[in-house]
């Protein structure tokens, strides 16, 4: 197993970061370019950016912001929100993310993923897969888990390796925010599913949570919100934690 990674996430509206609970009751959580370069300083091994509203908003992705924050960080970089074509895309490399995220707009058109992965390579292409549990099944939501579809979520995930995803962001809508921990077995069960890398996403609340997702699933990387954006768990202290739980995880140099 390679080393897991570990992800802040930024969820942007307005220019800044916010963070709420399923998506909703947002507040507000700093500059979003301040955090970007604490998160550095930290030892992150990403940076997840997203404009949360800019589908349901229907505008692009805050490529200016999207600029600042490339310019003062030297970790991979994957921005998403408002993405629907390939001009979108070449807009987002150009302003400095390494790579993009796309849900709703693949959803609703999944040969986007395969045009993205054509031009700028699999390696480019994460694809979101916002999930909620309905009648007892794993089912995709869109719109900011504001749009159930009859999707179900181990199905799109084998369906987004094929059309050529390189990598998969999985996030629970029961647990974001809660800090109640990672869905274990969700999870579980997409990364088994594919052989893309998947990122665990909804729930963080704690180092142990981070801890048994490792343990318990093949997830590559777990990314987090509020707990990093105020400062109740420092990425130092994270990843000193799990190497003493045998965690493989990248260092400071």
């Amino acid at each position: 197993m390679l080393k897991r990674r570990i992800i802040p996430c930024l969820d942007i509206k307005d220019g800044r970061t916010v963070k709420g609970i399923n998506f909703i009751n947002l507040r507000d959580a700093g500059d979003p370019v301040n955090l970007a370069k604490e998160y550095v300083k930290q030892g992150a091994d990403e940076l997840v950016f997203l404009d949360i509203t800019a589908t349901i908003e229907n505008r692009k992705a805050l490529a200016g912001l999207v600029e600042r924050i490339a310019a003062e960080i030297n970790i991979p970089f994957t921005v998403g929100g408002g993405i629907n074509t390939i001009e979108d895309v070449s807009i987002l490399i150009g302003a400095g993310a390494d790579k993009i995220t796309i849900n709703s707009s693949a959803v609703r058109r999944p040969e986007l993923i395969t045009e993205i992965a054509g031009q700028f390579g699999s390696q480019c292409v994460v694809v979101a897969i916002d999930t909620m549990l309905i009648d007892d099944n794993w089912t995709v939501v869109v719109d900011g888990g504001r749009t159930p579809t009859e999707q179900l979520t181990i199905e799109w995930a084998r369906m987004v390796e094929q059309l050529g995803a390189g990598e998969i962001l999985l996030t629970s809508m029961n647990n974001d925010g809660t800090k109640s921990g990672f869905s274990i077995g969700l999870t579980s069960d997409v990364s088994n599913a594919v052989n893309i890398p998947v990122i665990a996403s909804g729930g963080a609340g704690s180092m142990v949570h981070f801890r048994d997702v490792f343990f318990n699933t093949c997830c590559s990387a777990a990314l987090a919100a509020s707990i990093f954006h105020y400062g109740e768990v420092d990425i130092r202290d994270l990843k000193k934690y799990l190497t003493e739980e045998k965690i493989a995880v990248r260092q400071l140099i």
